[in-house]
């Protein structure tokens, strides 16, 4: 139980580094971390829309982040590293922060929700759900979806192929929440099957193939050629009558 416990414990504290890093990071537009323990240390790479937001002037705010993350989760000989995301569009923790800041901003819920669905399907992924829950319009809570593309829900497949981020807006009549899941472009689902013809085995020429080759060759002999070999065949034939007339007689 003691292994265990130590999973669930390191389980439970890179979730507290990811919500901690996140709140210190969301002007960056925070796109996710990964921790790697190596034999020199922890490595955490935080992945951002504007990583030198991350890093600060001289590094001094990565500098602060790496002492404070240390202090309050004793890590040891932490080494904290910021990158670029790739293509912003298709990271859902930072669409999801963006359809928040715009409800923040006091965007209609359908116009943040339609127009960052167009923009996250443009960028070429396969499929996009985004879902707002909270007071929206009027007292009563609720949620609203804007689908597009293909999207699974449960299962392996959501697992592997459904990247989610979630955000929240606080606004005066409470607190919206953001879910965004999109499926990635290259997903490849498990109905889709590519079939691969079979390489036959290299072997003799059959008998109709020789008979079309002997055809062929025949075809492209010259008319005067063939005009001869039927004089032959035509003379032998008067031959072999005249003697069977002679062997009658």
């Amino acid at each position: 139980m003691t292994i265990v416990r130590e999973m669930m414990d390191e389980r439970v504290r890179r979730v507290q580094v990811q919500d901690y890093v996140q709140k210190r990071t969301t002007r960056a537009g925070f796109g996710g971390l990964s921790i790697q323990r190596t034999p020199l240390g922890t490595h955490v790479r935080i992945i951002a829309e504007r990583p030198g937001l991350v890093i600060g002037r001289k590094g001094s705010d990565i500098q602060r982040l790496t002492d404070d993350l240390e202090r309050k989760f004793g890590y040891e000989n932490l080494q904290v590293e910021a990158g670029e995301v790739n293509h912003f569009a298709l990271n859902p923790l930072i669409m999801a922060a963006k359809v928040a800041n715009a409800l923040e901003r006091g965007w209609n819920y359908r116009r943040a929700g339609n127009s960052m669905l167009q923009r996250i399907m443009d960028a070429g992924a396969r499929g996009c759900q985004i879902r707002i829950a909270g007071k929206l319009t009027g007292l009563r809570h609720r949620t609203e979806k804007f689908l597009s593309g293909h999207i699974k829900f449960c299962g392996e497949t959501a697992l592997e192929l459904m990247d989610v981020g979630i955000a929240q807006a606080k606004l005066k009549p409470g607190t919206i929440g953001v879910k965004v899941s999109i499926m990635k472009p290259n997903a490849k689902l498990p109905d889709e099957i590519d079939v691969v013809k079979p390489e036959l085995p290299t072997t003799e020429a059959p008998e109709e193939e020789t008979k079309e080759e002997e055809s062929a060759e025949e075809a492209k002999e010259k008319p005067e050629e063939k005009e001869e070999k039927k004089t032959e065949k035509k003379a032998k034939k008067d031959s072999k009558d005249k003697k069977k007339e002679g062997e009658k007689k």
